[in-house]
């Protein structure tokens, strides 16, 4: 069983300037079949911007997507968590904040990213949510 973050994060970590589009940012998302884009300032990260944001803080909103930058929708002030940590840190810290992404920091720079679905299967692989998670997207 895996202890550490590194053994269960997804490590191709999307980033995109914070001055992209948020049309850009879902491009990215699509072409990469993933939910989440690290969002970065000068290198460093600056937040993360979310399938769900895009949705709630842009479409819902009636912005045009191609004129709302990334740095309009994201979520800032992140709580990450290295590499080496434990995966039962990542589990207490994403219950008590009630996160369901969780970027992970080396040195400063976004070297994976944990979710709820990577902690589900590694925690408990007969689950629904392992299975949805485990699933294929529909293209």
């Amino acid at each position: 069983m895996a202890h550490t973050l590194k053994d269960v994060m997804t490590s191709n970590v999307v980033s995109l300037p914070a001055g992209s589009s948020v049309t850009e940012a879902a491009r990215a998302m699509r072409d990469s079949g993933i939910g989440d884009v690290v969002v970065t300032d000068d290198n460093k990260i600056a937040g993360i911007v979310t399938d769900r944001d895009i949705t709630v803080r842009t479409v819902a909103e009636g912005k045009n997507p191609d004129q709302v930058h990334l740095s309009d929708i994201c979520s800032g002030n992140l709580t990450t968590l290295s590499p080496s940590d434990d995966i039962s840190k990542a589990v207490q810290v994403m219950r008590d904040k009630a996160l369901r992404r969780l970027p992970v920091v080396d040195n400063g720079k976004a070297v994976g990213i944990v979710s709820i679905g990577d902690l589900a299967m590694e925690r408990d692989s007969e689950s629904a949510l392992a299975d949805i998670s485990a699933a294929k997207p529909n293209a």
